[in-house]
């Protein structure tokens, strides 16, 4: 009789760490583990993170996954790590961390994004230089902050990496990345698969930044092995294969099977993220699709909302209701919360491009304020940002004809039916609400597989090991969609006439 293979996913989010054990002749996950995470926000728009901490939550949920599932460590055969995006790690020359991680939300950095778009020559030459805009949160811009802004530290400065690279650099010792989250950072060339000289040099002319940067490997390569200080505190053998892991997004897509043409991926997390995969890179004129490579081998155009669990945590914590009663009353109230309609930029906004956003609550009187249709007025607000992206999508030639659903929000049933009636599409959730941990650990299977078993493909993984669950499946209504129609054309009304107000930055 053989042994099971046992393979490891970690997704390190904004809020904390997921681990989860996938068993290979189980066809499941058996078992899962969580830590939180703190985070250090300023009024200037500043998300930051101690990567300790998500170290230290790494660690914690890894030896917990593994108790829980009541397994030899033997049995591990590979690892991967989804990480949050767009974050700058700055490590000196003995690899340790200079200061704390700017994450992706973090829009203190904006007025880096308008001075290199200048620099480079305007939107168009960014465009074609790396097939994307320097949005708000993008690596670029927290780089071009630290040498003007901390110039001690950018001297000190020997590599950058992203969050889940240093989570490979925490297992392995190797300082590399990906093509994926590399995509993200706005000085690489998603079409070439290659750092852009063109944005490098307008950051730092003098060759520094090039010289900081880690080693580039394909999405089906090995990043290296578990070193062994890490392997016995973890409770796994040295050796363990680390797989490249990529950004969150990427690894939401492997675990949602979105890694062929007509699956639309939706996120309900702190952010919004909608992608789809193609075999070619999508390369959007107007530049509010993003162009990321997948770690899949193909291309994931995607779009990000800044502001999606953000509207509706924020009104939950407000009323001081727990996550039934939310929930409870969002039923409570009709479609269109009586008239109350909000625009959700809590923290600024990346699509449209808002960076200084501030969030806006429309059509109040005296009779519609109620917790009810404040809660439900969040909810079709993130929900509205969202559906936004869409039509990014729709304008590119990306026409899909089902919607995986995931994220915190897509617990929710009524959240489920509502995205399904604003963007009038079929909605239905993986079995698997974990996406991001999923899709690390079925990268690490596919890495493993290539490596010890011959060419495998990623797209059978998906198969076998990705399941949707049809009880959790919501058909857009028709009354419903033609109300909301109209509800998300108000919507665009109202963020058009808030433009002047909402360029003019935070107070």
């Amino acid at each position: 009789m053989h042994q099971d293979q046992l393979f490891i996913g970690i997704d390190s989010g904004t809020q904390g760490t997921k681990v989860v054990v996938l068993s290979r002749d189980q066809g499941q996950i058996i078992s899962s583990a969580n830590a939180p995470h703190q985070i250090i926000e300023t009024p200037q728009g500043g998300r930051e993170q101690h990567p300790e901490w998500w170290t230290a939550a790494c660690e914690q949920a890894i030896i917990a996954a593994l108790q829980t599932a009541e397994v030899d460590g033997t049995m591990v055969k590979a690892i991967a790590v989804s990480g949050q995006q767009h974050g700058l790690v700055a490590l000196d020359a003995q690899g340790r961390v200079i200061r704390p991680a700017k994450l992706w939300c973090d829009t203190e950095t904006a007025p880096q994004c308008r001075i290199l778009t200048e620099r480079v020559g305007g939107e168009e030459a960014v465009v074609n230089a790396i097939g994307n805009q320097i949005a708000a949160g993008f690596t670029a811009s927290k780089v071009a902050w630290l040498k003007e802004q901390e110039p001690e530290n950018y001297e000190r400065l020997h590599t950058v990496l992203l969050p889940h690279d240093y989570l490979n650099y925490w297992l392995t010792g190797e300082r590399k990345t990906e093509y994926g989250d590399a995509s993200g950072t706005a000085y690489f060339d998603v079409r070439q698969r290659c750092w852009s000289a063109t944005l490098l040099n307008a950051i730092d002319d003098s060759g520094h930044l090039q010289a900081c940067l880690p080693e580039m490997i394909a999405p089906v390569e090995a990043c290296g092995l578990l070193r062994s200080q890490r392997a016995s505190v973890l409770g796994l053998p040295e050796g363990v294969l680390v797989a490249a892991g990529g950004g969150d997004n990427m690894m939401a897509a492997i675990g949602t099977g979105n890694v062929q043409a007509g699956v639309l991926t939706a996120s309900l997390g702190t952010s919004g993220t909608i992608y789809a995969y193609s075999d070619t890179p999508v390369v959007d004129s107007q530049g509010e699709l993003a162009v990321f490579c997948s770690s899949s081998g193909g291309w994931l155009p995607l779009v990000c909302t800044m502001n999606v669990t953000v509207a509706t945590e924020l009104i939950r914590d407000l009323l001081k209701f727990d996550l039934k009663q939310f929930n409870d009353e969002v039923a409570l109230a009709p479609p269109g919360a009586e008239g109350l309609l909000l625009l959700p930029f809590f923290n600024g906004e990346r699509t449209p491009a808002l960076p200084e956003a501030t969030a806006t609550l429309n059509g109040m009187t005296s009779l519609n304020l109620t917790p009810a249709n404040l809660c439900r007025a969040a909810m079709e607000g993130a929900t509205l940002g969202l559906r936004y992206g869409l039509d990014v999508m729709l304008r590119n030639g990306i026409r899909p004809t089902e919607i995986r659903l995931v994220g915190g929000g897509a617990k929710s049933s009524t959240w489920r039916q509502l995205v399904a009636d604003i963007f009038q599409m079929p909605v239905v959730s993986p079995v698997s609400t974990e996406a991001g941990a999923l899709g690390a650990a079925l990268q690490a299977m596919w890495c493993y597989c290539n490596q010890t078993e011959g060419d495998t493909t990623l797209a059978d993984l998906c198969a076998d090991f990705v399941h949707l669950d049809e009880t959790r499946r919501a058909q857009p209504h028709g009354e419903a969609s033609t109300f909301y129609a109209d509800l998300y054309q108000r919507y665009l009304s109202l963020d058009c006439a808030m433009r002047p107000l909402n360029t003019g930055g935070r107070q």
